[in-house]
């Protein structure tokens, strides 16, 4: 099978101990996957901006295990404060990823983590943070086979990555990334996340300004979304529109065409929320002040003429993505008219990562 190419034969190194780190940002999908087949293999493919100023910064350190009672010996430190809680997510993750990184039964690993963003804030720590961890454990690898390629290594850290958290594998390298299988992107697979070609200049460091309508826990989380896609009515209508829309996302990202991405973007995001509202059991993500700030944007987009549109995760916070060309202008309205919309008035800045 493919993914045998992962389960390394042998390690040409012995490393006793060691420290490594990774930053990695998170991302936000403008072509959504919403439901999941085994293996975190998804329904439909999907594309993502990386984020630059979102991210989460992981260390890991590790040195023979001492502890043999348990799987693996894992100590988990989330902002300096251990999180015994986080644990079985992590735990979780090794199994997972066991036979691919067999030395992982072999060391004890302390892993000690922090994100630039708060928890609750539209932003996918899960993304990132897995991605995060996915890097460290190859730089590890790499440590114990130092003649491995960087396509191998790039390519083995997103199928690891996807295997902690779906979309943690568009945060791995790139900063416009597919992941799905789709005819009209060569190289694209189910199995880990690749940049995508040629992208129009007007898209460099294209900036998203997070809304941060509501800061709470979500209600239904979004594995438990994902898993309403089993049995659900228009499953199958949506998996075709998101390929559908892979295919002209994939032509305006090159053609510079503002105004479709804007139509295609905000469609997708409406379109994931209508997914939540028909499901069985049905529910609600967005709140009162995400629909008023959303008709807000439509109102100064509409009277400006400036290209500014939004998207949603699953949740009610809104991503406002607009071209740096319009930083200035575009800032000053969402303080004066937007930030009201905002739990405490908050916000953050961000922006399209450039490699």
């Amino acid at each position: 099978m493919f993914i045998d190419q992962f389960i390394p034969k042998s390690y040409s190194q012995r490393i006793e101990r060691g420290k490594v780190q990774h930053r990695a940002p998170s991302n936000i999908a403008l072509v959504k996957y919403w439901g999941k087949k085994e293996e975190q293999i998804p329904e439909n493919p999907s594309i993502s901006f990386t984020l630059s100023e979102s991210y989460t910064d992981t260390t890991v350190e590790f040195a023979p295990r001492t502890d043999f009672t348990t799987s693996f010996q894992i100590d988990f430190f989330f902002d300096e404060e251990p999180k015994g809680n986080f644990l079985p997510k992590i735990e979780t993750f090794f199994t997972r990823i066991r036979n691919y990184m067999p030395f992982l039964r072999d060391y004890y690993f302390i892993v000690r983590t922090r994100n630039s963003f708060p928890h609750s804030s539209g932003i996918a720590s899960s993304a990132s943070g897995m991605a995060a961890l996915a890097v460290c454990l190859m730089k590890i690898e790499k440590l114990f086979c130092p003649e491995m390629s960087e396509v191998y290594f790039y390519e083995k850290t997103s199928f690891l990555a996807r295997l902690g958290s779906g979309s943690a594998c568009r945060s791995v390298t790139g900063s416009v990334v597919i992941w799905g299988e789709h005819r009209d992107v060569p190289d694209s697979s189910d199995l880990y996340g690749v940049p995508m070609g040629e992208i129009h200049e007007v898209f460099d460091q294209y900036q998203d300004t997070i809304l941060l309508i509501d800061k709470g826990q979500k209600p239904v989380s979004s594995s438990a979304g994902h898993k309403l896609m089993y049995d659900h009515p228009y499953a199958q209508a949506r998996f075709v529109q998101a390929r559908r829309n892979i295919s002209l996302l994939k032509d305006i990202l090159k053609s510079g065409d503002l105004s479709a991405f804007g139509q295609l973007v905000e469609s997708e995001a409406l379109s994931l929320h209508a997914m939540m509202l028909t499901s069985n059991p049905y529910y609600i993500l967005m709140r009162p002040n995400t629909l008023a700030a959303i008709e807000q944007l439509w109102y100064y987009r509409m009277s400006t003429q400036v290209p500014v549109c939004f998207t949603l995760d699953a949740g009610a916070n809104i991503h406002v993505l607009y071209p740096k060309a319009y930083k200035d202008e575009v800032r000053t309205y969402l303080e004066e008219h937007i930030k009201e919309y905002c739990q405490d008035g908050d916000l953050i800045y961000d922006q399209v990562y450039s490699e």
